[in-house]
């Protein structure tokens, strides 16, 4: 029974991984069309049916070039940083809640925020290992940016912690049967919204990737499958920001179509972001980080927290 339980088990991870990388390769293509018809062009139409064939295309394309790395880089932590990087990305998926055979425990929320914490040393291994001026400078900002914008995801997740009483994100669909998360406090929605685009160093939070300014940050000396991989773990994490945004805001029913039109609308957003607004000042996003958010989590926290009390106290 154990074996045939281990099994499913290692069945089940292997389907989401596969499922997972192609909602990535697929978001991807998704991105390059809203880009351009943003920009008043075609996107990619060539390769297959309306390019739909494009994605496939450029990952064979990546996977095959010549990998190439400095000869005064660190080339072991160098080498192994996107592989963790991406290994990160896929392992945060395990605490979503999916009806099946797969892990479902019951820290789940305690489970996102030690792994998302874990991606900033990848990053700053990344760039301190390619032994190049830009790419610590980029793996710098990545660092101070991500742990302030930890701090306000965070308190938002312990919010919900506290008016739900439970570290398991299935219980967000019990809670959320009648009215949405996001009705109720629509402020912390938008915070997370906006703590999300900075977590996944999102335009117009670009700024480990600021191209005009360190000649594409971290990453800088890093091509083909390297390149690749951190690509991959990135939008796998703007994928995942999306399902945890749906499940956190807009109710959590995953047997629904509807659940899946709510992920799909808010990657979307992330897109219609990148093609709308110019790159944010650096120190004003450090001011938007402490200053602003952090107040109204904060803020969100207490009041969730007599909104429990004064709960209670009606039911005693």
């Amino acid at each position: 029974m154990y074996s045939y339980d281990l099994i499913m088990v290692l069945i089940s991870l292997i389907v989401l991984i596969v499922c997972v990388l192609v909602g990535v390769a697929f978001l991807t293509l998704l991105e390059r069309k809203v880009l351009g018809y943003i920009q008043i062009r075609k996107g990619p139409n060539k390769v297959g049916f309306l390019g739909i064939l494009q994605p496939f295309g450029d990952a064979i394309k990546l996977f095959t070039k010549e990998s190439t790395n400095p000869i005064m880089s660190n080339y072991w932590s160098y080498y192994f940083s996107p592989v963790f990087n991406l290994f990160l990305a896929l392992t945060l998926w395990m605490c979503i809640p999916l009806f099946s055979v797969f892990l479902h425990f019951g820290l789940g929320m305690l489970f996102f925020l030690c792994c998302s914490s874990l991606s900033v040393y990848t990053i700053m291994m990344a760039g301190w290992s390619s032994n190049s001026n830009y790419s610590l400078l980029g793996g710098l900002r990545c660092v101070a940016q991500t742990i302030s914008y930890e701090v306000s995801l965070a308190l938002i997740l312990l919010s919900f912690l506290v008016l739900i009483s439970s570290m398991n994100i299935f219980d967000l669909v019990f809670y959320q049967n009648y009215i949405w998360f996001f009705f109720m406090g629509i402020p912390l929605g938008m915070v997370w919204f906006v703590s999300s685009l900075a977590e996944t160093n999102r335009t117009p939070f670009d700024f480990a990737e600021g191209e005009s300014e360190l000649v594409s940050g971290f990453n800088i000396e890093y091509s083909s499958g390297g390149f690749a991989l951190i690509f991959l773990a990135e939008y796998s994490n703007i994928l995942f920001m999306s399902m945890l945004f749906s499940l956190l805001f807009f109710g959590a029913d995953l047997m629904s179509w509807m659940f899946f039109l709510k992920v799909l609308f808010i990657s979307f957003l992330f897109l219609w972001v990148r093609g709308t607004l110019p790159r944010f000042r650096y120190d004003k996003l450090m001011y938007l980080a402490w200053k602003s958010f952090l107040p109204v989590s904060l803020n969100y926290l207490f009041y969730f927290f007599g909104l429990k009390l004064f709960i209670f106290s009606l039911i005693i």
